[in-house]
């Protein structure tokens, strides 16, 4: 980001904006207008990737100007909350277009974030592959571990291509690696929050996804961590609360379906069982092979007495992953409490599942 100052000297001058992004040494350049008319005033904005000239993101804001502080504060925000995910988008596609043999650790890094959200083992092994490959390329760079310790839980949380414990220990590694390089980074510490929830630590884990919310307090993948460690702690109403915000700062976030799946489970925690079912359909919609929704989905049409439909989602979930429903329901693993593991297998007896 640069400064204020630096970009103040292109106020009031018709410039072009890859001049800009080449004097500046910025990929993004962020523009606005604003009108005014009696009370009302628009502000327009919009995202440009300077190299191209293409628009990544464009927005308009129509407000009274009757308190223009609240104006001012609430279109800044809105318009930095916008920008991050649609940056983050276009990043990953440019990675795309890069040939494997030129990517640079952060291309590296954004082609393996693309393949991660596949959400396939096969995906998963290629993302793996990338991003230790921003990890060798640039062992400094934050990015790379965290992205790796993601594939790995995907890897053992949703694939079983890796064991839990040895997702476990190198997700550990790979987080605090990445801490220790900036013991500010939110992201960091929002996955080192993660990676303490999959022990079961919730404190822990809480401690730190509100560490990283007091460095970036919009940061969705720290209030992702917060509402999933409020939720399996036995705080669910507060963690739906807190996977609201991260949902509306980030209604495009390519990992979606991982922050649906715990609302579903949220719901069902509440004994809202129709909210939980609602959720879970949202994640197999738009990702119907992602294995772990369709077990949520089986247990809460369970608890309607809704048979038929249940059984058909009891069976998907078995067929789509056995080694994934084993895991979860014939042992406990160690982010599910006693209760909530057997509130959980309540819901799949009604379904019809038999021990």
């Amino acid at each position: 980001m640069i400064a204020r100052n630096s970009c103040f000297t292109y106020k009031g001058r018709a410039v072009d904006v890859k001049q800009v992004g080449r004097e500046l040494g910025v990929r993004y350049v962020l523009e606005g207008s604003l009108r005014k008319a009696g009370s009302r005033i628009r502000v327009t904005a919009q995202l440009v990737e300077s190299e191209s000239g293409k628009h990544v993101w464009a927005e308009r804001y129509d407000r009274n100007l009757s308190d223009i502080f609240a104006v001012q504060d609430e279109i800044t925000e809105a318009v930095t909350i916008a920008i991050a995910p649609a940056i983050a988008d276009a990043e990953r596609q440019r990675a795309m277009r890069k040939p494997p043999e030129s990517l640079d650790a952060w291309a590296a890094h954004q082609r393996g974030l693309w393949h991660l959200t596949e959400f396939t083992a096969d995906g998963n092994a290629v993302a793996q592959r990338f991003l230790q490959q921003a990890i060798d390329l640039d062992p400094t760079f934050a990015g790379g571990y965290l992205g790796l310790a993601a594939a790995h839980m995907h890897a053992a949380a949703v694939f079983q291509t890796r064991s839990l414990p040895e997702a476990q220990s190198s997700m550990e590694a790979l987080a605090r690696r990445a801490v220790a390089l900036n013991s500010n980074d939110a992201d960091a510490r929002s996955w080192l929050g993660q990676t303490l929830f999959l022990f079961g630590d919730y404190e822990g884990a809480l401690a730190e996804s509100q560490r990283a919310l007091a460095i970036s307090q919009n940061l969705t993948v720290a209030h992702e961590t917060l509402g999933i460690a409020l939720i399996y702690s036995g705080r669910p109403k507060e963690g739906l609360v807190a996977l609201q915000r991260y949902l509306r700062l980030d209604p495009r976030d390519p990992t979606l379906a991982i922050g649906l799946l715990q609302v579903a489970v949220g719901h069902y925690f509440c004994r809202e069982y129709e909210a939980a079912v609602e959720a879970a359909k949202r994640v197999i919609r738009s990702h119907p092979d992602f294995p772990l929704s369709y077990r949520w989905l089986a247990a809460a049409l369970g608890q309607l007495e809704r048979a038929s439909e249940a059984r058909n989602a009891l069976a998907r979930a078995i067929a789509v992953a056995p080694a994934s429903f084993d895991l979860y329901v014939r042992g406990r693993v160690p982010w599910h409490r006693p209760e909530d593991h057997a509130h959980m297998l309540d819901g799949l007896r009604k379904a019809g599942w038999k021990e």
